[in-house]
């Protein structure tokens, strides 16, 4: 199969246009909410593939860089391609942020994921009991602190079947996932330690134990040898220092991580036509 090395994450910002394909043609925007419903009303790329629906669904969240069209144009016409409605949420431009990169992210950007659910459970074509999310960095952590057993998952109407978060931060979740979840990070990253995300799926935290190991919704991590931060960002072919943090693309790491989301998604959430072929790359 041809390989298109073309991923995208938190910093989409750094990545230059691609050729439009027919997949991207085919992504429009949407409004999430109406202002009423919402002091700051949400916006999304919204690709539907071919194929008579209901069809599961997969959430995308982008990282401090921001760039949600980006984020669409590279993860959203792959999931497409694989059968699945994307949702590229923009978490920014409502509240008039650019980057959160030297900061953290607000609060209220945690039930962000879920108010994309509810409007893709909204929708005819969407198979509700089968939508996923996938985040990146900053849209890792959104994506673990969105499946975490707590206050936010609890509240949330509608629910998600499983989550991908790429090398996000993993410090400081205290509880167990409510869905299995897929965590990818590079074993060089200096930006969210490897260790921190071991820990954290193995019950530890700084302080000891903080969930008893085996109880709970199994986590699965992943570690590519020899990544960095934004591993799977092909315009980082020579290394670059972003905020004191080494990011570089890792071409071995970023074809295992492809196909590692490809069959996650296809056994959690299955897909249009459940033909389980192997993903173009």
């Amino acid at each position: 199969m041809p390989r298109l090395f073309t991923l995208a994450c938190l910093f989409a910002a750094l990545l230059p246009g691609g050729v439009v394909t027919a997949a991207e043609q085919s992504a429009r925007i949407v409004e999430l909410e109406t202002p009423l419903a919402s002091a700051q009303p949400l916006q999304a790329y919204l690709r539907q593939p071919d194929g008579s629906g209901p069809l599961p669904a997969i959430v995308l969240l982008h990282g401090c860089a921001g760039n949600w069209k980006r984020l669409d144009e590279r993860w959203g016409g792959r999931l497409a391609a694989w059968g699945y409605v994307t949702l590229a949420v923009d978490s920014f431009g409502p509240r008039g942020i650019d980057n959160t990169c030297a900061g953290g992210a607000p609060v209220d950007m945690a039930f962000d994921a879920y108010r994309a659910l509810d409007y893709l459970a909204g929708q005819s074509f969407v198979d509700s009991n089968r939508v996923a999310v996938l985040g990146f960095s900053q849209g890792g952590w959104l994506t673990l602190t969105s499946l975490e057993r707590g206050a936010i998952e609890q509240t949330a109407h509608h629910k998600f079947r499983a989550g991908v978060a790429f090398y996000p931060p993993c410090k400081g979740f205290k509880d167990n996932m409510t869905v299995p979840t897929l965590i990818l990070i590079g074993a060089s990253d200096d930006w969210t330690p490897a260790e921190d995300c071991r820990d954290m799926v193995e019950g530890r935290d700084g302080f000891g134990i903080s969930r008893e190991k085996g109880v709970g919704v199994p986590m699965k991590l992943i570690v590519y040898p020899g990544a960095y931060h934004a591993f799977d960002v092909p315009t980082l072919q020579n290394q670059r220092i972003y905020f004191g943090h080494h990011l570089e693309y890792n071409q071995a790491a970023t074809e295992q991580s492809i196909e590692a989301v490809h069959d996650f998604f296809a056994g959690m959430i299955g897909s249009k036509d459940d033909r389980g072929s192997k993903p173009d790359r």
